[in-house]
């Protein structure tokens, strides 16, 4: 099994603006809020930690995720865009972290054993330490990367910033792992989304009080 000491930051900033005016991570899903629930698949995760970056509704997020074993970075600049976002967050990931996880927070189907697989094909294939997921040729997300990027991607700005720069930057690099399911690929960014969401899971899983 890979020992690899893997960091996430989840991206937690984002004023959810197609969402007409609803903050999407306080959405209810699964007896919990969305936010609440993508925190807890990552930490039930092989992940060495988790690093929060909040920025919209900050505190309101911060509330809901308290008694967490997580790191929360408050990002008031988080209206420049995801890089920024990211950035920041970067900036408080473990300086023993061997590779990094950058996960977003709309992507509910994903759980513990979607991370781990990746986690555990980080540093299998020798000299592909960039770690993208498919599923039937569609690349997904969330996306890994080895530490040895870090400063690059602390350094880079502009369409090129972020995994989507490290992997168009480093094709031989990267390597594809085949995912059982279509987790990877689903997505909340409008009313439209979060309601094919929950047609998908049990009837008694959908609103806050229940168990998930």
């Amino acid at each position: 099994m890979n020992g690899a000491r893997v960091s996430a930051v989840l991206l937690a900033a984002g004023s959810s603006s197609r969402m007409g005016g609803t903050n999407k991570l306080l959405l209810p899903y699964g007896g919990r809020t969305l936010i609440e629930h993508m925190a807890d698949v990552l930490l039930a995760s092989r992940l060495a930690e988790v690093v929060v970056v909040l920025g919209h509704e900050a505190e309101k997020v911060r509330t809901r995720l308290k008694g967490r074993a997580l790191t929360l970075v408050e990002h008031p600049h988080y209206a420049e865009g995801m890089g920024s976002s990211l950035r920041a967050g970067l900036r408080r990931v473990s300086p023993h972290a061997e590779a990094i996880m950058v996960c977003l927070t709309d992507q509910p189907l994903l759980e513990p054993g979607d991370i781990d697989r990746l986690i555990g094909a980080f540093g299998q294939a020798k000299g592909q330490d960039i770690v993208v997921p498919i599923h039937r040729d569609q690349r997904g997300n969330p996306v890994l990367f080895s530490a040895r990027y870090l400063d690059e991607v602390l350094a880079t700005r502009g369409p090129v910033a972020g995994c989507k720069g490290i992997v168009q930057r480093n094709p031989g690099a990267v390597q594809e792992v085949e995912m059982p399911n279509d987790h990877i690929l689903r997505d909340i960014d409008t009313p439209e989304d979060y309601r094919a969401l929950m047609e998908r899971l049990p009837a008694n899983q959908g609103q806050p009080g229940t168990t998930a």
